[in-house]
């Protein structure tokens, strides 16, 4: 736009040059009779050289913190190479983002893209590549960690974030290698928290952060970051048209919160245990309010308890039967929870997440329900999640 309205600028000038121009209202002198001859005009001088104007640069605060966060965080960010067997060989067949975890050469990355692979390639900014190896993997988180035996000088561990100052509206940047482009910085901001995305399992990655940073095939497994450099998230996945593996706007990255759990054990043990109860359903809704005549409109309901699971064992209810109202089906006769070890439940996220974040297998939570319309307390002796399950 700038240089269209430049253009213009100096059309306009050259058109007031060539043009001769009358006072108003006066008309045109008349030629007098012939002068004197004139005296020879004086030799030109030497054109005098236009002087352009030179427009100060305009430094943002918010561009200086980019340029300064990307010097400090992209050294630490390092592109991952997949190597698989092909008859006797092995090929490379895909590539992927990750981040320096710690000093010890641990580094995070999604499961998804280390999955398969038979050896790695790990590439730091600078160009210096070492063998990686696979430290272990959690299909449930879809994280995932590769060690190095050394790192180049100067790279340090990302520092990590906390998931509850994560606003929506805030600026957020992924650093990653998007199509194999190695080392490319995108903005964008927080679009929601909360949300809950697909893993590698049955089971549901809680408390996701959606952002419009594009995020696209390469970018998985780099850090989400905020503008002080602190790892927020890791990317993992984009919403898209199913025409296109482009980002559309909506890319999601499994929260800082979640990493905080997970990858230490992985690193300590190769794996991660999660808790499980055992309970399929949802959050109560308008429409199921009516039809059980429940006093209250939050909580979690329970559709199904699944047979064998530490709910069941404790003798929580699912769904008896089917009611229509409103001309919907509607699954009622099941427990509504309102409560975890004291903590309210307004919604089914709400005591997944304090499953999946607070408990561990083996430990005992305390369920407040409504059953028939009464308040009970359920005690419940959380265990490790199944291989595969519904949830």
């Amino acid at each position: 736009m700038k240089k269209v309205y430049l253009s213009m600028i100096v059309i306009a000038l050259v058109s007031l040059a060539c043009r001769v121009v009358s006072p108003s209202g006066v008309s045109p002198v008349q030629p007098l009779a012939p002068a004197a001859p004139e005296a020879p005009a004086a030799p030109l001088s030497p054109a005098t050289p236009v002087a352009y104007i030179a427009l100060p640069e305009v430094v943002t605060d918010e561009q200086t913190a980019l340029v300064n966060l990307y010097t400090r965080i992209n050294p630490s960010v390092v592109n991952i190479t997949i190597y698989v067997r092909q008859g006797d060989t092995l090929e490379a067949s895909g590539q992927g983002s990750g981040f320096v975890f710690d000093a010890e050469g641990n580094i995070v990355t999604n499961s998804h893209v280390v999955q398969d692979a038979e050896d790695l390639e790990v590439t730091f900014s600078e160009g210096t590549v070492r063998k990686g190896k696979v430290v272990g993997t959690d299909l449930n988180s879809d994280l995932a960690v590769v060690k190095v035996e050394s790192m180049p000088p100067g790279v340090t561990g990302l520092p990590l974030g906390d998931l509850a100052n994560v606003k929506v509206g805030e600026t957020v940047v992924a650093i990653g290698n998007p199509f194999g482009l190695d080392g490319t910085l995108t903005k964008g901001i927080i679009s929601a928290v909360g949300r809950s995305i697909p893993s590698l399992t049955q089971f549901s990655i809680p408390q996701a952060i959606q952002t419009d940073a594009p995020i696209n095939p390469g970018n998985s497994g780099g850090p989400l970051l905020n503008l002080k450099g602190e790892v927020i998230g890791v990317n993992a996945q984009i919403e898209t048209s199913g025409t296109s593996r482009s980002n559309s706007g909506v890319g999601f990255a499994i929260p800082v919160s979640i990493v905080q759990r997970v990858v230490p054990e992985i690193i300590q043990n190769g794996k991660y245990t999660w808790t499980w109860l055992g309970v399929r359903g949802g959050s109560l809704y308008p429409t199921m309010v009516e039809a059980m005549d429940l006093p209250i409109e939050k909580g979690a309901y329970l559709a199904e308890v699944l047979t064998g699971g530490p709910a069941d064992k404790a003798g929580l209810r699912g769904a008896t039967e089917e009611k229509v109202v409103d001309n919907r089906k509607v699954e009622v006769g099941g427990d509504v929870i309102t409560a975890i070890d004291g903590i309210t439940v307004n919604s089914f996220d709400d005591l997944l997440i304090y499953v999946a974040l607070q408990t561990r297998p083996g430990q005992e939570v305390t369920l407040t329900i409504l059953r028939d319309g009464q308040t009970q307390q359920v005690k419940v002796v959380l265990e490790p999640r199944p291989a595969s399950n519904q949830e």
